[in-house]
């Protein structure tokens, strides 16, 4: 799923101009944060990688946290999970998904540099909450889709439950500076199955 995400601004040659730049800014951001850090994220930076004038990345992202938001969302954007009939399968799907991204070169410092940007005196912090529930929009989906079905507890909080689905792959990535694994999904199904599912 990560892969098709990042994949998705590389269409064919009769795609749009617009759909053209939009990518071409994109990639040079994921670029340049890969190759040198997100310092070297600079609004003269991208344009000239990208092929494009500045103005036309300010009339689509005004600010670089608007940019950086963006950028990073080609990576690790909102999922789509079928309803596959059982709490811990959907689950999975959504952990190997991010496991992916996480895993493509740069994300750590993609990921990184938005969460101390987003930590800054003058960062609007609602584009990054509104970036976050998006992201993990669709583990509370799977989560109030196990309640309804009943292999979810009732009682349970999606919205906690959610960051204790999302939290552990990406500490262990930007915390501990280790590439997550297939193991570690494995045991987070494991762990979260048993926090919160049904014991009936």
């Amino acid at each position: 799923m990560a892969g098709t995400q990042a994949r998705g601004t590389e269409r064919g040659p009769g795609r749009p101009r617009e759909e053209r730049v939009t990518g071409a800014v994109l990639n040079a951001v994921v670029e340049l944060v890969t190759e040198q850090g997100m310092q070297a994220v600079t609004m003269d930076a991208v344009a000239a990688l990208a092929g494009v004038s500045k103005p036309a990345i300010y009339r689509r992202w005004p600010t670089k946290q608007d940019l950086i938001i963006a950028a990073a969302e080609t990576r690790i954007g909102p999922l789509s999970v079928p309803d596959l009939g059982d709490f811990r399968a959907e689950l999975r799907v959504v952990l190997m998904a991010r496991l992916e991204a996480y895993r493509l070169p740069g994300s750590d410092r993609l990921i990184a540099g938005m969460i101390g940007a987003a930590a800054e005196a003058d960062a609007v912090r609602g584009q990054y909450a509104q970036y976050t529930e998006r992201i993990t929009s669709e583990t509370r989906n799977i989560l109030e889709r196990g309640i309804a079905r009943g292999d979810v507890r009732p009682d349970t909080d999606v919205r906690a439950a959610a960051t204790l689905v999302a939290a552990p792959l990406l500490f262990r990535l930007i915390g501990e500076q280790e590439l997550p694994d297939a193991r570690l999904v494995d045991t987070l199904v494991d762990l979260v199955a048993r926090a919160v599912g049904s014991t009936s």
